[in-house]
């Protein structure tokens, strides 16, 4: 199957996976120029006015850099939407996104409902869902969506625990349409891993909390640097949906990474006003598996660059 425009002309098989406070125009814009896929949660955007406001900035600044660099890759923007029934301002993020014809929507948690489909395909947007197992998958494709994103063990934030080889492997058994595969990911060479899988993109997250762009504070940039995968603590304490999580946060917070309750999952809340269990966890910082691959903070583009040559002389390795 063909990939959607959106995904086309890209400079790497890349996603910008939507980071919970990281993400924000400067993040997003330094992705887009450097030639891959952009993101951000619309609920970083505070308050809900502030999404119209990002979203005009960061278009144009792409498309100043576009004029003055004709021959650039510019990768295009997406935003992420939480589908859930506490997230009271969904249909107004929507609806904004709609009028600047945002053409990737990452959907999370739950499949989009069949209005906020119409609307982003009215105008040839593309939605792809987060999922973490196949009957999350089929779920979604039923609903309409156009791709999947599969997040498999050791993705940074919410994650599920199965193997991404069992999850590209069985999603494929049923779906050829667009896949991005997300779970440490680090490296040229794993996106070039992801693709042999079966994956069309890697969905890369955690490398870009440790970059100038992100934001975040420099003791989240550099718990980044000095982690390793032993450093990340699997829990679904802080939002009712597991996930991985910083070790040094955690106790930094006063809590036990090795005894952590287990949350009410009907507890969760999206909510424009958040609330104060949600400031509460502000300071637990999650990240993924791969934090041992990163040993410094360079720019968006550095790290672009860098993933390209490594994805360049993993295929040269392979011969391919």
């Amino acid at each position: 199957m063909a990939l959607p425009v959106a995904l086309q002309n890209l400079r790497l098989p890349v996603i910008g996976s939507p980071l919970f406070i990281a993400s924000g125009p400067a993040l997003v814009t330094a992705q887009c120029k450097a030639g891959i896929v952009g993101s951000f949660p619309a609920l970083n955007a505070r308050p809900a006015e502030l999404l119209d406001t990002w979203l005009t900035q960061i278009q144009n600044d792409l498309a100043e850099y576009g004029k003055a660099h004709p021959d650039a890759r510019i990768g295009p923007i997406a935003v992420n939407q939480i589908v859930h029934q506490s997230n009271d301002r969904l249909a107004h993020d929507v609806e904004v996104c709609v009028r600047h014809r945002v053409p990737i929507i990452i959907s999370s948690l739950r499949a989009p409902p069949k209005e906020m489909l119409d609307a982003i395909h009215s105008y040839g947007g593309i939605v792809l869902h987060d999922v973490i197992s196949i009957r999350h998958a089929k779920k979604a494709l039923e609903a309409g969506v156009d791709g999947l994103i599969l997040v498999a063990a050791g993705a940074g934030g919410h994650a599920g625990a199965l193997s991404p080889f069992a999850l590209v492997g069985e999603v494929r058994k049923f779906f050829s349409g667009p896949i991005a595969l997300s779970g440490s990911i680090a490296t040229g060479d794993a996106i070039l891993a992801a693709q042999a899988m079966g994956a069309d993109f890697a969905y890369i997250g955690s490398r870009w909390l440790a970059t100038k762009e992100s934001n975040v504070d420099d003791a989240y940039r550099q718990a980044i640097v000095e982690s390793s995968a032993a450093d990340i603590v699997y829990t679904n304490l802080f939002t009712g949906v597991h996930g991985n999580y910083l070790k040094k946060s955690i106790v930094t917070a006063g809590l036990d990474p090795e005894n952590l309750p287990q949350a009410d999952k009907s507890v969760m809340n999206f909510g424009s006003g958040g609330g104060a269990k949600a400031k509460a966890w502000r300071d637990i910082w999650g990240a993924g598996q791969g934090v041992g691959l990163m040993d410094d903070v360079p720019t968006v583009a550095e790290v672009v660059e860098r993933l390209s040559n490594e994805y360049a002389a993993a295929r040269q390795r392979l011969a391919l």
